[in-house]
């Protein structure tokens, strides 16, 4: 399968570290030698050119976040001027929802999932104290089943006419399931309610159609499975019929561009979605995802997802042939289907999946643990194999076996 896959040549463009298997591209992505460089030309630019960089730069500093926007679209099914790179998946949550969520006396829930990352229900809760709403009666929150799975129609049914606004995870975060958001989009839409998703967990991994499927609004961090650093610049896709909104977190890189150096005290917000920008947007932090973004879009999002589902589906292959499984045992949480899970596995061992993970590592093989019992598996298309995948469920069945996994500590420690 190595010797077949047309991918396999970017995996030399990526700084894998020798005898490592890493499998926490869901978490961190690797640096690649193309985010390197786009690093040093932008300190070169800032050494030689100063201030002038902002004007004179290979890619002018001062429309940067508009175009690392326009090179992402294509990913998510856009147009240029309706993505902006701007902030952190967090703020954004903030400035899109404190934007959209338009709470009258007939219409003021929001509905989200329980099972979504913790951040955006922090934020959500702080957009209805911000709109006068107690979060204990405005914020609607959907349960996952007795499988970990949150059902679409679980979701529809709770689309009632008092619901404003809905934000829910493209794929959650644990248990890997991807959500069908054009059938979402249709039923919020059909109600006559703001729908938007975060897509830290799918974009780069999994191709979206945003507008094809009228989705309001998204958010989404370049550091994962988009490769762009630790805390590198986040996303917001504003769909183009909310352009000329005036955002609820006004700036002035927010303003109209043409305008922005007249420096007038009224507001008038650009009419794209460069509106939802705040601050000067953070250069350095932002260079790595111009080269990231190369890479990802050289190698093409469909053919991602391909060779994506394939590692899973191996994977999930291997688990089920060499794995125990049962009461001690393994099992896989993520749905099998491709069409509803997204770029890792999660697989859930009851009693040790911490000490299991830990001993992973111990091999140096890279992956990551979610409470209370999920071992996330994320090989990912550009720079793992097929013998990674292999390597790494022999290396499980051997912990098992010989309760390698007892010499490390019960108790947890911070995780990342």
């Amino acid at each position: 399968m190595d010797t077949q896959d047309p991918l396999a040549p970017f995996r030399s463009r990526f700084f894998v570290q020798p005898g490592e298997i890493y499998l926490d591209g869901n978490s961190l992505g690797l640096q690649s030698i193309d985010a390197q460089r786009s690093v040093s030309r932008i300190m070169a630019e800032w050494r030689t050119l100063g201030i002038g960089g902002w004007l004179d730069g290979e890619r002018p500093w001062f429309s940067f976040a508009e175009e690392l926007g326009a090179l992402a679209a294509p990913l998510i099914g856009a147009s240029g001027d309706e993505v902006i790179a701007t902030g952190t998946t967090t703020l954004n949550v903030h400035a899109c929802v404190g934007s959209l969520y338009r709470p009258t006396s007939q219409r003021d829930k929001i509905v989200a999932a329980a099972d979504d990352f913790p951040t955006d229900i922090y934020a959500l809760k702080s957009q209805l104290k911000l709109k006068g709403r107690d979060p204990r009666q405005a914020l609607v929150l959907i349960e996952s089943d007795d499988r970990g799975r949150v059902e679409e129609a679980s979701i529809i049914s709770k689309l009632t006419d008092d619901v404003a606004l809905v934000l829910l995870p493209a794929v959650f975060y644990r248990s890997g399931q991807l959500l069908d958001l054009q059938r979402l989009t249709e039923a919020a839409h059909e109600r006559g309610i703001c729908i938007g998703f975060d897509c830290s967990h799918s974009v780069g991994a999994v191709p979206h159609r945003f507008d094809v499927w009228g989705v309001d609004f998204a958010v989404w961090c370049s550091y994962k499975y988009l490769n762009a650093g630790p805390g590198s610049p986040a996303f917001i896709y504003l769909n183009k019929r909310h352009f000329g909104l005036e955002p609820s977190l006004a700036g002035w890189f927010g303003y109209n561009k043409k305008k922005q150096f007249d420096l007038l005290i009224d507001f008038e917000p650009a009419s794209t979605a460069g509106c939802m920008q705040i601050s000067s947007p953070g250069i350095l932090g932002a260079a790595a995802i111009e080269g990231a973004l190369a890479i990802t879009l050289e190698a093409g999002i469909e053919r991602i997802r391909r060779k994506s589902l394939q590692l899973t589906d191996y994977l999930m292959f291997l688990i089920d042939k060499l794995l125990p499984t049962g009461t001690d045992g393994f099992s896989i949480v993520n749905p099998r289907e491709a069409g509803h899970r997204g770029g890792h596995v999660a697989l859930s061992h009851s009693r040790e999946g911490k000490r299991i993970c830990d001993a992973l590592r111990g091999r140096k093989i890279i992956t990551d643990f979610r409470p209370p019992d999920v071992i996330r598996i994320a090989p990912v298309a550009l720079y793992n194999t097929f013998e990674d995948v292999w390597q790494t469920v022999n290396a499980l069945q051997e912990i098992v076996a010989t309760a390698e996994y007892e010499s490390f500590e019960k108790t947890r420690g911070l995780i990342t």
